[in-house]
């Protein structure tokens, strides 16, 4: 329970929390008549599929048992292309938002709080890169050695 309460477990939950709420919001609309919602769909459910996949190996150390991978390095490595697909996502969504729908109906109402909870989203997956004391002791990429 120590790593939940830890802030790379926090900001890890907030991601699988904020992740699945763009990707429902977005599952209930007419997304496959828009290429712009593929898009966000597919970087929404990727992106919260490989979070599930990080969150257990963290929670039950299972990084310390593979301990040939540099996790850091892969962390790091899957936030900055997280950061970047969803940026192109949060672009597609809310360029989308006025072309596809009439202001005040059910799809836009859907596809404005999926553009507005996928920045939250951006801001979990930044504060989750930065290094936390585990890593930092653990890794020469963190320590500045």
């Amino acid at each position: 329970m120590g790593f939940v309460r830890s802030r790379l477990g926090t900001f890890m939950l907030l991601q699988l929390v904020l992740g699945l709420l763009v990707w429902a919001l977005i599952a209930d609309t007419l997304y496959h008549l828009y290429l712009a919602y593929g898009w966000v769909m597919f970087v929404a459910v990727f992106l919260w599929l490989v979070t599930i996949v990080f969150f257990p190996l963290y929670l039950f150390q299972l990084h310390m048992k593979l301990y040939m991978v540099p996790w850091p390095l892969v962390l790091m490595m899957f936030n900055v292309s997280a950061t970047v697909l969803y940026v192109t996502a949060f672009i597609a969504c809310s360029a989308a938002v006025d072309l596809t729908s009439l202001k005040g109906t059910q799809p836009y109402n859907q596809r404005a709080a999926t553009s507005f909870f996928a920045r939250p989203r951006l801001a979990g997956i930044w504060a989750c890169r930065r290094p936390t004391a585990e890593t930092s002791s653990t890794s020469p990429l963190f320590s500045g050695r």
